[in-house]
C-alpha cells in the first residue's frame, strides 16, 4: 500500500508526555544503565536536524513528498529528544541546547564536512542516490523502532514504557514512507539497486556511531540487542532489510553487533545487570 504522505502531514503531532505520571519515577527511578542508553537516544534523536541538513545538499531536496516528509519528520524526532530529555531531567540529568552545541563543536570538521560530502556523493550519483537515502533511512528507522520496543519490553516501568511505545509508533510511521519509497525507486533502477546494497554493506553503522564513541555505542547496543533474544530482533531488522529490492542476504546490523563484540549467546547486558544486582 502506498503511503499517503498528505494523510500522514496533516496528522503529524508532538508524541504527548504531559498525561504521563512523571513521579512514578521518584518512587521507582530508572537504573544507571538505562539512563545511559536513554542518554545516547535522546542525543541522536536531538542530531536529527544535523541529518536533515545534510541530505537538504542531496537530490532528495528536489523532491516535494520527501521535502514535506523530512519536515515532519525531523519535528517529530526533535520531540522524541525533548520527551527523552524530560525523563532524563526527573533522574537529575540535564541536556540543554549549550550541551548539544558543545557536542557538536567536539565533532570538529567531521560535522563540517558532512554536508559538502553528501552534496558531492549525490552530484555523483544523480537522482538514484535518492533510492540509497531511502533504503538507508528505512534501515536505521527499522533498528530504532527495535530499540525503542525492547526498552519498553526489558524495563517494564509504566510509564518509560508507554512513552517509548508512543516514540515507536510514530517511528513506525517513518519506516513505511522510507520503506515504501525504497522498494519502489530501488525496484525501478538497477545502478540504484548496486549502489544502495554497497552503501549499505560497505559503511552502515547503528545510529549515533557518529556523534557517540565506540563505547557508548558497544554499551547500547549490548543492553537492547545483547545475547540470543537480542539477536532474534536484529535478524528480525535485518530480514526486513533483504527484502527490498537488490538488498537480499544483507545482514549489515548483526555484521554491526558482531564489529562491537556483542555476545550472541546467553543473556544480554541488561539481563546480566539485573542478575548480578
Amino acid at each position: 500500500m502506498a503511503f499517503d504522505i498528505d494523510k500522514y502531514t496533516a496528522n503529524s503531532v508532538n508524541v504527548a508526555w504531559n498525561d504521563l505520571d512523571f513521579d512514578e519515577f521518584d518512587r521507582t527511578p530508572l537504573p544507571a544503565s538505562t539512563l545511559r542508553t536513554l542518554r545516547y537516544m535522546c542525543d541522536v534523536e536531538y542530531h536529527t536536524v544535523c541529518y536533515l541538513r545534510d541530505l537538504l545538499t542531496t537530490p532528495s531536496h528536489k523532491e516535494p513528498e520527501i521535502g514535506a516528509f523530512m519536515t515532519m519528520w525531523n519535528r517529530e524526532e526533535f520531540w522524541h529528544g525533548e520527551a527523552l530529555a524530560a525523563v532524563l531531567n526527573r533522574h537529575g540529568i540535564t541536556v540543554d541546547f549549550d550541551e548539544l552545541k558543545a557536542t557538536r563543536v567536539k565533532l570538529g570538521w567531521k560535522d563540517r564536512l558532512d554536508p559538502i560530502k553528501q552534496s558531492l556523493a549525490g552530484g555523483l550519483v544523480g537522482m538514484d542516490f535518492v533510492a540509497v537515502h531511502m533504503a538507508w533511512g528505512a534501515a536505521n528507522e527499522w533498528s530504532a523502532n527495535a530499540a525503542y520496543l525492547r526498552m519498553a519490553e526489558q524495563e517494564k516501568h509504566p510509564v518509560l514504557g508507554e512513552l517509548l511505545r508512543r516514540i515507536a509508533k510514530q517511528e513506525t510511521k517513518h519506516v513505511a514512507f522510507y520503506a515504501s519509497q525504497a522498494r519502489d525507486r530501488l525496484a525501478a533502477s538497477k545502478k540504484a539497486r548496486v549502489i544502495a546494497r554497497f552503501a549499505l554493506k560497505k559503511f552502515w553503522a547503528p545510529v549515533g556511531s557518529g556523534i557517540s564513541s565506540e563505547s557508548e555505542v558497544a554499551h547500547v547496543m549490548g543492553a537492547l540487542f545483547g545475547g540470543s533474544e537480542g539477536r532474534k530482533l536484529i535478524r528480525d531488522v535485518d530480514s526486513h532489510i533483504a527484502k527490498l529490492p537488490g538488498m537480499e542476504g544483507l545482514t549489515i546490523v548483526e555484521t554491526s553487533l558482531d564489529r562491537f563484540g556483542i555476545p550472541a549467546d546467553g543473556p544480554g547486558a541488561h539481563e546480566r545487570a539485573l542478575v548480578s544486582a
